[in-house]
């Protein structure tokens, strides 16, 4: 990856999509930077899933391009991306219902390989037994600072919302994360689980240097939480700044919040 003078370690530029003939975005320029927490808002249909869908390469767009850490990954696939430090979460919950709690964490990691291949699966290699048991250390880690230590034997499919969203914010921050594209993560959970999810992104952010950006619908959590807001309208930026910017701004207000 090469430097990126902008500051930015993910950004797009000039990204527009169509559907047909609707314009879901038209020429949005985003950036979030290292340590960063930036929170995207807008009304439904504000294009805000569409352009979460390109930058993680779910979606290519008709126009514009995304750039990693100053390098074009406008082609990159979604397992590229993620293999490079960007992850996401999903509006609808997407566990392996069938797993373990802590068996989602560690599948999170299983990309870099175990070593020694498949005989040393079946042999049971030190070096694999090894680096075994450092992956479920890290996921009992992940799963504690998440506050959900104590679920690891449950099976995620039993889970009700709010726990099944903390677990998957652990496993998207299983294997560190350079980017976090978080969709919806605060819907449906309790105030104490809203204030544990904001602990674990700002200590993603300040400690692990991760940029983050999330949508939310909750402008109470994103103003809360976040220290630059982008608000999307009709798929264009309608404005951008700090929070106490985005709310004094009437465009926003008259857009999005329903006040003039």
């Amino acid at each position: 990856m090469s430097s990126d003078v902008s500051g930015y370690v993910l950004e797009a530029c000039g990204i527009s999509v169509r559907f047909g003939g609707v314009r879901a975005l038209t020429g949005v320029d985003l950036g979030v930077r290292a340590g960063e927490v930036c929170g995207l808002i807008g009304p439904n249909g504000a294009g805000k899933t569409t352009l979460f869908d390109v930058l993680s390469g779910i979606r290519r767009p008709d126009r514009g391009r995304m750039l990693l850490d100053g390098s074009d990954i406008t082609r990159r696939s979604p397992v590229w991306r993620a293999r490079h430090g960007m992850r996401r979460t999903f509006q609808r919950q997407q566990l392996f219902g069938q797993l373990s709690v802590a068996d989602n964490v560690l599948v999170a990691q299983e990309w870099r390989g175990g070593g020694g291949g498949l005989a040393a699966d079946l042999i049971g290699f030190p070096a694999r037994r090894r680096r075994e048991r450092e992956r479920r250390e890290r996921g009992a880690r992940v799963l504690a600072s998440c506050g959900i230590g104590a679920l690891g034997t449950a099976y995620a499919g039993r889970l009700p919302v709010g726990q099944a969203r903390m677990v998957e914010l652990a496993r998207a921050v299983a294997d560190p994360p350079r980017v976090l594209l978080l969709d919806e993560p605060a819907s449906g959970l309790a105030a104490p689980e809203r204030e544990q999810l904001a602990a674990v992104v700002r200590r993603l952010a300040v400690e692990e240097g991760c940029g983050v950006l999330l949508v939310e619908h909750d402008v109470a959590f994103v103003m809360d939480l976040c220290a630059r807001v982008v608000v999307l309208d009709l798929g264009t930026v309608l404005a951008e700044g700090t929070p106490a910017e985005v709310r004094a701004d009437p465009l926003v207000r008259q857009a999005y919040l329903g006040t003039s």
